[in-house]
């Protein structure tokens, strides 16, 4: 399926024309396809039967309607704060089906999770541990929790996104979580179900995610040994898609051996946490070229977008295709970087690309689905994109851009007498 693709010269999303959507809501601009969701979500649901469960990474991209769209489809979500758990609410997910990953969960945070009747805690320290047993026993509930262990497993990706390593700040060490778990299961207000690992993002091996399920399941057997039930494993998510020309994950071998070896130990749920392998190719930045400018090195694309609109190309030096909207006859390619306004040398969205483009071209920015405007900024004092979706031939508003009096609200200036 290709949600994004030329048609003669245009370059379209789904039945939209690009330049259409552009010209009707501005640039910098996020694009979704419905579809690209969809079929995302179905190549893991269809080889995911139940009891087992899929928690989308919310923080992969957190609009309200594509959590409303993976909510009709049955997700769970998987989330890191407060917020991002008020956003599921009201989408129309769920608290029952979430989990609340994070290594920092505050005392407000966790409270409002009790209160919402979270579906599990994904604890990620001794300390996180006692301040829910805590807050539980003063509210008088039973907290649902799973521990996330550490597994010590490289996944080979970027160092910012690896999050299996002892020498990560995520997880609880694999030689201290029995002891942990020995704690978690001698306090009244816990209810001790799960085991939990993330070892990092963009993996396209399946290799790692199975040497981290085996050290997984080894555990679950010990704590099983020593009376502790464990019911679930959640094995995060990390699921990566090409951004270049990497082979692609094949994700339905991987869901089967991990079924099959579940299996074995008997009475185990499954839980995965995949984002960026949902959204990530079902979204590009569309943003315009300002200014053509040569230089005796290297030829600039300026373009309205910036760095605070798609961080990752300046955060990981992470590749993004880069394609005209409209493709023009006869004009020659050129050798240009193409960059954004923000004052800074890392604001980048890629160098050396070979493009045909001129002042007042569109271009699209490919795999900009994930990580994309969840990360975005009002750095330079610039309003953060718009977002539309698109379903054939229809585009939907999902987000407004922002205007320039939302900058700065909720500021004040001071009195004449400060």
């Amino acid at each position: 399926m290709m949600s994004f693709t030329y048609k003669g010269n245009q370059f379209f999303a789904e039945e939209c024309a690009v330049a259409d959507l552009a010209k009707a809501h501005g640039t910098p601009l996020f694009v979704y396809s419905k579809a690209a969701i969809e079929a995302n979500w179905q190549q893991f649901a269809q080889h995911w039967p139940a009891p087992h469960k899929l928690c989308y990474a919310v923080k992969a991209n957190s609009n309200l309607a594509v959590l409303n769209l993976l909510a009709r489809l049955g997700a769970g979500f998987d989330i890191v704060s407060g917020g991002e758990l008020a956003r599921v609410l009201a989408a129309g997910g769920k608290a029952q089906d979430v989990v609340f990953s994070g290594v920092g969960k505050s005392h407000d945070e966790i409270a409002y999770a009790l209160d919402q009747n979270i579906g599990c805690f994904n604890v990620e320290s001794a300390a996180e541990l006692e301040r829910i047993q805590n807050i539980a026993s003063e509210k008088g509930v039973v907290a649902p929790i799973s521990i996330r262990v550490n597994p010590d497993v490289d996944a080979q990706t970027h160092p910012y996104i690896a999050t299996g390593l002892k020498a990560n700040k995520f997880g609880i060490a694999m030689t201290e979580a029995l002891d942990v778990f020995r704690r978690g299961a001698t306090l009244a207000n816990l209810d001790m179900r799960g085991v939990d690992c993330h070892i990092g993002s963009q993996i396209l091996s399946p290799k790692p995610f199975l040497d981290a399920a085996e050290r997984m399941f080894d555990l679950i057997t010990k704590l099983r040994g020593e009376g502790i039930q464990i019911t679930h494993l959640d094995m995060g998510g990390g699921f990566g898609i090409p951004y270049q020309q990497e082979e692609k994950l094949e994700v339905s071998g991987y869901l089967q051996t991990l079924q099959e070896k579940a299996e074995k130990l008997g009475n185990l749920k499954l839980m995965l946490e995949p984002g960026r392998a949902i959204v990530g190719n079902a979204g590009i930045m569309v943003t315009k070229v300002e200014y053509y400018k040569p230089g005796s090195e290297k030829n600039f694309l300026l373009v309205d977008a910036g760095m605070n609109d798609l961080l990752r190309p300046s955060l990981y030096n992470a590749y993004h295709a880069i394609v005209p909207v409209e493709r023009h006859d006869g004009v020659d390619e050129q050798l240009v970087d193409v960059v954004g306004p923000v004052c800074e040398t890392g604001d980048f969205f890629g160098h050396a690309r070979h493009l045909a483009a001129q002042e007042g071209d569109m271009l699209a920015v490919m795999n900009a689905g994930a990580y994309g405007f969840t990360m975005a900024s009002n750095y330079n004092t610039r309003p953060r994109a718009a977002e539309v979706m698109v379903h054939g031939n229809t585009a939907t508003l999902v987000r407004e851009r922002e205007p320039l009096a939302s900058l700065w609200q909720g500021e004040h200036l001071l009195g004449d007498d400060a």
